[in-house]
């Protein structure tokens, strides 16, 4: 079984929002502001205190610091992060991947580049301090593995450094990319750039609740007050199940499917297709003959891929092939542990993946382009370099 925690985003999710549910669910303020101002903020103070929404108890997290007035670029961010003493190394990669996706959503919007590109709102003392603070509160709480609702982004205007612009802000629409988008008419900002890195950067499938025990509930508290609903953010803390789990020695995950059946693209397209999937990060693209109506010969084309890349994967299927409708369904995937090994031969180096067994033992497969390579370029066959580097890798691990 695994630590999970499931963000259920009603009302949207922002960082103090997910600051305030993770030190309801129990991780410590006073650790967490620690572990801030370790980074070069002594006068930053960090404060909780229960509030109501619509009625509904629930944590506002608040930072509290000098006014300043600093735009940060990536790299500032990065030192800060690094010379922090007392945020241990996962939670300063986390940091890192949260805002790496602000800075490449920002570069993208701005027409910049990640060295360039500066930090506004992002950029501030509290948004950092909620970012570090939730990698932080992460490690406290030991949480493993991440999933969300679908996530509601709200409607209307809102004034940015940059002017007025419409919600989702840019910066946050470009984050959410292949992230489900839930519907809401509630004209305010549900979701921030931090927020919506957050889930991004820690989230490994959208969709309803997971199969999971629920060991906690925490509730984080919004800044303003939404008519007819409270602005909070639930996260649910616990066990997958075994169900979810899987049998031992076997990881597993969720990704979503995407079927389509086509009968007027061509076979080019249909390989045109397929390369761009792999390329925008689909799992895995096959094609399968069928008959569609009116006898018609037609291909199934089949993708797995990963909950966050569905919005983009969709898009590519309907332009660049001919297909007018899409079915998607989530799947659990059960996955045999493996790793990447270079073994050595008298041919060279030669790459290979090696997977755990559940009934223990290994098993190697050799990268084919490297078999192909070293065959060519020493007159031999594809056989005879996999011979040598299963004999190779077979004497190594006696």
């Amino acid at each position: 079984m695994a630590r999970i925690a499931y963000f259920d985003c009603l009302s949207g999710i922002s960082g103090d929002m997910t600051l305030g549910a993770l030190v309801d669910l129990g991780a410590d303020v006073s650790a967490i502001e620690s572990a801030v101002r370790s980074m070069g903020l002594p006068e930053l103070s960090m404060t909780s205190e229960i509030v109501k929404k619509c009625g509904f108890r629930a944590i506002q997290a608040h930072v509290n610091h000098p006014p300043e007035h600093a735009h940060r670029h990536l790299h500032h961010i990065h030192e800060m992060i690094d010379r922090a003493t007392e945020v241990d190394t996962a939670a300063k990669d986390l940091a890192k991947k949260i805002f790496q996706e602000v800075a490449v959503a920002e570069a993208k919007v701005h027409n910049s580049t990640l060295e360039k590109v500066h930090f506004h709102e992002v950029g501030a003392i509290d948004s950092i301090a909620d970012i570090v603070g939730t990698a932080v509160a992460f490690g406290l709480l030991g949480i493993e593995t991440v999933a969300a609702s679908p996530v509601p982004t709200g409607t209307g205007t809102i004034t940015i450094a940059h002017g007025r612009v419409s919600i989702p802000a840019p910066a946050t629409a470009d984050i959410l990319r292949g992230v489900p988008i839930a519907p809401s008419d509630i004209e305010a900002e549900l979701t921030t750039p931090t927020g919506a890195a957050i889930l991004k950067a820690t989230s490994q499938s959208f969709g309803p609740v997971p199969g999971m025990t629920i060991d906690a509930i925490g509730y984080g508290a919004g800044t303003r007050d939404l008519e007819g609903q409270a602005n909070v953010l639930r996260v649910l803390l616990g066990q997958t199940t075994d169900i979810a789990s899987g049998p031992a020695g076997v990881e597993v995950d969720r990704a979503v499917v995407l079927e389509s059946n086509i009968d007027d693209s061509t076979p080019e397209q249909l390989a045109d297709c397929a390369d761009r999937l792999f390329a925008a990060g689909a799992l895995d693209v096959f094609q399968i003959p069928c008959t569609m109506k009116k006898g018609r010969a037609a291909t199934m084309l089949s993708v797995i891929a990963p909950p966050s890349r569905v919005g983009t994967l969709e898009q590519i299927i309907f332009q660049h092939t001919s297909s007018i409708g899409i079915r998607r369904h989530q799947v659990d995937r059960h996955k045999l542990i493996r790793r990447s090994e270079t073994i050595e031969t008298k041919y060279g180096p030669v790459r290979g993946k090696v997977v755990e067994l559940p009934g223990g033992g290994q098993r190697l497969t050799i990268e084919d382009d490297d078999a192909r390579s070293l065959a060519t370029d020493h007159q031999t066959t594809t056989a005879a370099i996999r011979y040598a580097a299963t004999e190779s890798w077979s004497r190594s691990n006696q």
